[in-house]
This record gives C-alpha cells, structure tokens and sequence, in this order.
C-alpha cells in the first residue's frame, strides 16, 4: 500500500480546494518545494493535479511539471486537461511516470484505447472523480449521468488496468475517505483502486490499507499533510508495518 501526497497546481501555486470548489482554495507555498518536502520525508511517488489545465482542457503547468521531475527523483503521475495523445506524449517525454486520464475518459474512451495501446497499460490511468455516486468531468464542474462503478467495469474492457477513486464530496474537507464506495469500485471490478479524498488522520490511513485485499492498492493524502493533521513518516510507518 502507497500513501501519496498530492500536489494540486493553480495559477503557479501548491494549493488545495474545498469539495473542488475553485472560489474556496488555500494557498500552501510553492510545488517544487512541497515537492522536495515530500521525498524527503519518505514519500515513493507523487500525485500531481494541473487544476489550470483541467479548467481549460489543456495543460498549462507542463514546464513546472518538468521542473519537479528533474528535481525530485520520485515517480510522478500527473492528471488535469489530459484530452489527447499528444499531451499524453508530452509528459510521458519529460519522464512522468503515469498519466491520468478523467474526463476524456466519459467524453472519447476511444482515447483510453488508443493510449493503451500506444504507451502501455501501465502508463495510463483512468480518474473516477464522483458526485453521489456520478461521474463528474470538466474539472468537476459537470457531472455525467454515469455511475463510478459502470464507468470502472467499462474501461476494465478497454484494457484499463489502475483507477484513482476520488469522492469530490469528501475532497478537501477532512471528514474521512468515502470507504463503502472505495471499495465497492474495488470489489465490482478487477481494477487496481488509489483511493482519494477525505483522508484526515492514520485511523483513515489504516482503514484504507484495510482494502488492499480487495484491489486497493494505494491512497492520496493532501489537505492533511498541509494542515499537519497527518504525518506522512507515520503514515508510511503504519502502512508498511501493515504489509
């Protein structure tokens, strides 16, 4: 089991939204050092979210991304305005590890395919990013009338291999992980599950690790890291004490 620390970018900032809402941002310092905090605390990858990008439909932080690649020797995977091959090619180019895909995914899976077998299965990942159960696109800004769970079992027949599960009801608000719907995805599909949102403490940290017999192979952590009501040390001390 991975804890990963997220890095979300706006407007050349670290920052984390509430329920991704956009007007109730916190501002958090700067990426490439939050970067640096992180490895050196132990982290084995980072989780990093273009907000820009995902508002716009392209990405806008590529040479920042680029910067922290060069900087922190960790994996990365890297989600936001993801909506074709080329940017896909990009930042696999400046040596992201894993793209995410998330609205591209609901709105042209014929992209999810076309990336798979371009780059790897391995290299791509899907974002389920759900409201009350549905699919939200657009930088969360829209949602689909396509349940989490439906949209996990189809690209599992495209050759999707790993989703990240993000409850955008519990993002941000320190009120615990969405666990019933986690590991529902999980259990219904034979997708690996990163599990995201709402994580606030080491008792959701162990919770989490609790799935990993289902599918559940991972877990982002990001307001509770800048709020200090995580440690990132201990969380990986618990999960590889769990292993």
């Amino acid at each position: 089991m991975e804890v990963i620390p997220a890095i979300d970018i706006k407007d050349g900032e670290c920052v984390r939204l509430y329920k991704g809402d956009f007007d109730q941002k916190t501002v958090y310092g700067q990426p490439l050092e939050m970067a640096e905090l992180w490895a050196a605390k132990g982290a084995t990858r980072l989780h990093i979210v273009d907000l820009d990008g995902a508002l716009d439909g392209k990405p806008k932080n590529l040479d920042l991304i680029s910067e922290i690649v060069n900087r922190v020797e960790l994996p990365l995977q890297v989600g936001g305005g993801i909506r074709d091959l080329a940017t896909i090619e990009n930042y696999l180019d400046i040596g992201v590890e894993r793209v995410i895909i998330g609205t591209a995914a609901v709105e042209n899976p014929d992209l999810v395919v076309r990336a798979i077998d371009n780059f790897g299965s391995d290299r791509i990942v899907i974002g389920i990013d759900a409201k009350d159960g549905y699919v939200a696109t657009e930088g969360w800004l829209e949602t689909s009338d396509t349940t989490a769970v439906d949209l996990g079992k189809a690209m599992q027949q495209k050759g999707v291999k790993r989703v990240v599960f993000t409850d955008i009801s519990k993002d941000g608000t320190l009120t615990g992980p969405n666990i019933e719907n986690t590991k529902e995805l999980a259990c219904k599909t034979e997708l690996k599950v990163i599990a995201s949102g709402g994580v606030s403490q080491l008792a959701d940290i162990e919770a989490i690790a609790e799935l990993e017999e289902f599918g559940v192979e991972g877990v982002i952590t990001g307001k509770a890291l800048y709020s200090k009501d995580l440690d990132l040390e201990e969380a990986i001390e618990l999960v590889d004490d769990q292993d």
